[in-house]
């Protein structure tokens, strides 16, 4: 028995990264995972991953998986993107707010265009999947949304600033989108706690060797030792996805802490470290 059996999952963002490593582990524990992004095919993005790989991944390994090509920045998008889950598997149980999109601009250079797609991206969608899918989940009163987080939520700090501890620029929007999420995290899971349904949201411990995080330089490459293995971010994923809602619902946490908390593991790499001001992000 796997802990998603014959549930119905989303999870955006699902072509490479974190994301296709949070589908794989759904399918494998037995979800029905429909996987979005927007890179269907191999060559369709700079970055290495696709939704087809991720999918015949899931496939090869016996498990459930359909690929839904989407631009979860646009209204309209996500609501197709919901009604093709319905359509191919039924009402959606889990909904997993995994894409990220961020540019690393200073403010004083960012374009407005990327500013609005950005937002677009990394929290106008999860409120425009989030309602859509509680038309589902509020009326059977269950259901699970986990949003993925990042430490740049934290941000650098309150000050005051010298050149020597003031951090490097361009995360400001990211940063603020993901502290955002977190805010809306905690918001909508009171709103919704006596209907069932549970939301939550979780960051890495440690930035996450992924295509994003190499391009943007955030760690050396795939094999950087300081790095956190995605299969820790999908774990911790799947325990907010499955515990019981008394005991996770609301939660904005990490990982490995996560993971050490429930026994899922007995000793995380990185676990308690002091993250206020790391500036680290996960992409």
């Amino acid at each position: 028995m796997g802990k998603l059996d014959g549930k119905v999952v989303i999870v955006t963002g699902a072509s490479r990264g974190i994301g296709a490593t949070i589908a794989q582990l759904f399918a494998a524990e037995g979800g029905k995972v429909v996987c979005a992004a927007r890179t269907l095919k191999e060559g369709d993005h700079p970055l290495e991953g696709s939704l087809e790989h991720t999918v015949n991944t899931i496939k090869a390994a016996g498990g459930e998986a359909t690929a839904v090509a989407v631009d979860i920045s646009d209204h309209a998008e996500c609501l197709r993107l919901v009604d093709e889950t319905r359509r191919i598997y039924g009402p959606v149980d889990v909904l997993v707010n995994n894409a990220a999109l961020t540019y690393f601009v200073p403010i004083k250079d960012y374009p407005v265009n990327k500013w609005h797609r950005s937002i677009g991206v990394n929290f106008h969608a999860p409120f425009y999947l989030s309602q859509e899918v509680l038309r589902d989940m509020l009326p059977r009163k269950s259901g699970s949304i986990v949003n993925i987080s990042s430490g740049a939520a934290i941000g650098p700090g309150r000050g005051p600033y010298s050149p020597e501890t003031a951090g490097r620029g361009g995360g400001t929007l990211y940063g603020a989108e993901k502290a955002a999420l977190e805010r809306f995290t905690q918001g909508l899971a009171s709103e919704v706690f006596n209907d069932g349904v549970s939301v939550t949201c979780v960051s890495p411990s440690q930035v996450v060797p992924t295509p994003g995080t190499v391009h943007h330089k955030l760690v050396t490459g795939m094999d950087d030792p300081r790095g956190e293995d995605p299969i820790l971010m999908a774990k911790a994923a799947l325990l907010l996805a499955s515990e019981p809602l008394e005991k996770v619902t609301g939660r904005v946490t990490y990982s490995q802490e996560i993971l050490q908390e429930f026994g899922w593991i007995s000793n995380g790499k990185g676990t308690g470290i002091d993250r206020k001001g790391s500036g680290y992000s996960q992409v």
